[in-house]
C-alpha cells in the first residue's frame, strides 16, 4: 500500500499515526524534565541518579535519539515509499524508548540488564530503517541508516565504557554521528526549505545549488569527527575540526539564510546550522589553543546546534503534518529565542568558571522553557487528528 494511503486507512490513536507524534512530544517532555534533574544534582540536590554519565546518555541516547527517531519514522516512507510505520509497530517502538528511560533511571537496582534494556531501542530502530531504506532502494540514504547504526553501537559503547574503561569513546561516537546527521541531512533541508520560501516571494538569488564544495565539506566533517572519535587530543584532529567548523559556516554562507530572516521557520534553520559549524570550530580550537575549553565546543555541538536545530526541524514538522500554516507564531519564535539564549548561556559557562553556577541553572531554565514551550504549544496537534482544511 503507498504511504499516502496506508496513513489515510489508519484508523487508530491519532498519536500513532505518525512518527513524528509520539516521539516529538515524549523527545520534548524528556529534554524539559532531564537538564534542570542533572543542574540540580550537581548543586547538591538528591537525585541520585542524575551523575554526569546519566546527564550525557540521556541527552545523546534519549532526547537526540526519540527525536532522530520522529523524523526518521515520517521521513523515510516519503523517501521509499514504503508503507510507514505507524500503528502498533510504532507503538511498540515507542514502548522500547520509554523502557529505557525507566532502566536508566533505576539502572543501579537493575544492573546488567538496564544497559540491555536500554540498547534494544536504538538497535531495533536502526534495524527498521535499514529494512525500509534497502527494500525501497533508497540509496542515497544509505550514509543516514550507516549513522544510526553508529549511534546504535555508540550506545552499547557507551554501556561498556561506563562499565569498563572509562575513555569517553561511546560518548565521542554518538555527538560525532549526531554532527553528521546535522551536516547531512541539515545540509539538504535548510537550502531546500530556503528556496522554497524564497521562490514563493519572487526573491533572488536563490540559495547556491548543492555540489563539490558541499561534498568536500561533508568530507572533512566526517574526517575530522573520526580523528576527534579515535584521537580525542591529537593537534591533527584539531586542525580537521577547525577546518570542518569554517567550511560548514562558508557553506552556511552561501544558502542566503539573511534573505529569510522575516520567517523564523526558516531563518531557525540557519541559525541551528551555524551552532554546527561554531562547535566544530570551537572543538578544534580547544585542541589548539589553551585558551578554548574542551566543553565550549562539546555544548556549542548538543546544546546549541542539536537543540537549536531539533526544535527547528520539530515545530516546521509538526506544523506541516497537522495541517497547520508553515509560519511561526509568537509562541514558536519565544522557543527559539530560549533555546538559543541558552545554549549562548551554556557556552559562556564553559569560559566563565567563577560565574559557572548562575549561567549553568540560567541555561538550564531556558533549555527547560524552550522545550517545555514546545510540548505545551505543540502537544494538543501532536495528540489530535490533522486538521481538515474548509
Amino acid at each position: 500500500m503507498p504511504t499516502a494511503a496506508a496513513r489515510r486507512a489508519y484508523s487508530g490513536p491519532p498519536v500513532f499515526s505518525f512518527g513524528f507524534r509520539p516521539f516529538f512530544l515524549l523527545g520534548a517532555l524528556w529534554a524539559a524534565i532531564a537538564v534542570p534533574l542533572w543542574v540540580w544534582s550537581w548543586l547538591g540536590g538528591p537525585v541520585a541518579f542524575a551523575h554526569r554519565d546519566w546527564h550525557v546518555h540521556e541527552m545523546l541516547f534519549g532526547f537526540l535519539a526519540a527525536i532522530v527517531a520522529g523524523f526518521l519514522t515520517t521521513a523515510v516512507p516519503n523517501w521509499t515509499g514504503r508503507m510507514p510505520v505507524i500503528g502498533a509497530p510504532l507503538a511498540g517502538l515507542v514502548a522500547l524508548w520509554i523502557a529505557g528511560r525507566a532502566a536508566m533511571l533505576f539502572a543501579d537496582g537493575l544492573g546488567p540488564a538496564a544497559a540491555v534494556m536500554d540498547a534494544a531501542f536504538l538497535v531495533v530502530f536502526a534495524g527498521v530503517i535499514w529494512r525500509e531504506v534497502l527494500a525501497g532502494r533508497n540509496w542515497r540514504n544509505l550514509p543516514v541508516c550507516g549513522l544510526v547504526t553508529l549511534l546504535a553501537l555508540a550506545n552499547i559503547g557507551f554501556h561498556l565504557d561506563a562499565a569498563l574503561w572509562r575513555t569517553g569513546a561511546g560518548e565521542r561516537l554518538a555527538l560525532g554521528a549526531i554532527a553528521m546527521l546535522l551536516a547531512l541531512i541539515g545540509g539538504r533541508i535548510t537550502p531546500s526549505f530556503t528556496r522554497n520560501w524564497m521562490k514563493a516571494r519572487r526573491l533572488a538569488p536563490e540559495p547556491a545549488a548543492a555540489g563539490r564544495f558541499d561534498q568536500a565539506a561533508l568530507a572533512l566533517t566526517g574526517a575530522g569527527v573520526l580523528a576527534w572519535v579515535l584521537l580525542p587530543e591529537s593537534r591533527h584532529a584539531g586542525v580537521l575540526l577547525a577546518g570542518a567548523g569554517l567550511a560548514n559556516l562558508i557553506r552556511l554562507a552561501r544558502w542566503r539564510g539573511w534573505a529569510a530572516a522575516g520567517e523564523p521557520l526558516v531563518w531557525i534553520l540557519h541559525l541551528g546550522y551555524a551552532w554546527l559549524g561554531l562547535g566544530l570550530l570551537l572543538l578544534g580550537a580547544s585542541k589548539l589553543v589553551e585558551l578554548v575549553p574542551p566543553t565550549a565546543g562539546l555544548h556549542a555541538l548538543a546544546a546549541g546546534a542539536a537543540g537549536v536545530m531539533t526544535l527547528a526541524v520539530m515545530t516546521r514538522a509538526s506544523r506541516g503534518h497537522t495541517g497547520r500554516d508553515l509560519a511561526a507564531d509568537r509562541a514558536t519564535t519565544a522557543i527559539y529565542l530560549a533555546v538559543n539564549a541558552g545554549a549562548v548561556l551554556r557556552v559562556a559557562a564553559a569560559f566563565a568558571v567563577e560565574a559557572q553556577t548562575p549561567l549553568l541553572a540560567a541555561s538550564a531554565t531556558l533549555w527547560a522553557m524552550a522545550f517545555g514551550g514546545f510540548a505545551l504549544t505543540y502537544g494538543r496537534m501532536l495528540t489530535t487528528p490533522r486538521r481538515v482544511a474548509a
